[in-house]
């Protein structure tokens, strides 16, 4: 009977082992099924209106518009929720984003980044930065008639690696913020990531006044070993 018992005892411990793991699999199919659709679909139309439009004006300007998008939609395909990026990776992902929308703006949006050059090299989860630097497009600049400049600063706090992206657009004045994607992901979805990946303390911090629109946030940074990236490296990856 003790043998039974036994049996039976670690028999309920395989099966909730592999509930469990059954639960963490779905969960991790539902975040990469999020990430991957964080692509704002409006983003994508007027995307393909600019180029559309650029074809009978510059069709050189066309085929570069055509390759940032390509290089976009590869690394969001590429991007997997429980893997981490180098920031320079993340940083090249932006600048095509920013590059495409400059097209749609013109000079009506700026774009600076302050990074850390020593930052360059830690990592992070993909496309977490995306969100924010939509929501600064579409809810601050945008509707701004005479847009506007998105800040991105990256660096180093005491023992942590600070992130912001903030600009001087509408503000407290939009008609809505918190959002970053008609699919609904958006900043929440970022914010989820964040405190899932590093804890509480890493969620979003959120402010918003009548000069603009700022969202940051921070991350540990414990092992220097695992973030020195030589300039070499950082060159043959840029590349």
């Amino acid at each position: 009977v003790g043998v039974y018992y036994v049996i039976r005892y670690f028999e309920g411990l395989q099966r909730k082992e592999q509930e469990k793991s059954e639960l963490n699999l779905k969960n991790r199919e539902m975040q990469i099924s999020l990430l991957k659709s964080q692509i704002n679909p409006h983003f994508l139309f007027n995307t393909l209106n600019s180029i559309n439009t650029l074809i009978g004006s510059s069709k050189e300007q066309a085929r570069k518009v055509i390759t940032q998008l390509s290089d976009i939609f590869r690394y969001a395909l590429d991007s997997h929720s429980d893997q981490m990026v180098k920031l320079i990776h993340e940083l090249d992902f932006i600048d095509n984003y920013i590059r495409i929308q400059q097209v749609r703006f013109g000079d009506r949006m700026k774009f600076v980044k302050q990074v850390d050059f020593t930052c360059l090299g830690v990592l992070i989860p993909p496309m977490i930065l995306q969100p924010l630097v939509e929501n600064s497009v579409k809810y601050g600049i945008a509707p701004k008639d005479e847009g506007g400049t998105i800040i991105l600063t990256v660096k180093r706090f005491k023992g942590m690696i600070f992130f912001e992206v903030k600009d001087d657009g509408l503000g407290s004045n939009a008609k809505k913020v918190m959002d970053g994607s008609s699919s609904g992901v958006g900043l929440t979805n970022t914010d989820q990531r964040l405190k899932s990946i590093f804890g509480p303390g890493s969620g979003l911090r959120i402010r918003s006044t009548e000069w603009g629109y700022s969202v940051s946030f921070f991350i540990p940074f414990e092992n220097e070993s695992q973030e020195q990236v030589t300039v070499d490296e950082l060159k043959s990856e840029a590349v």
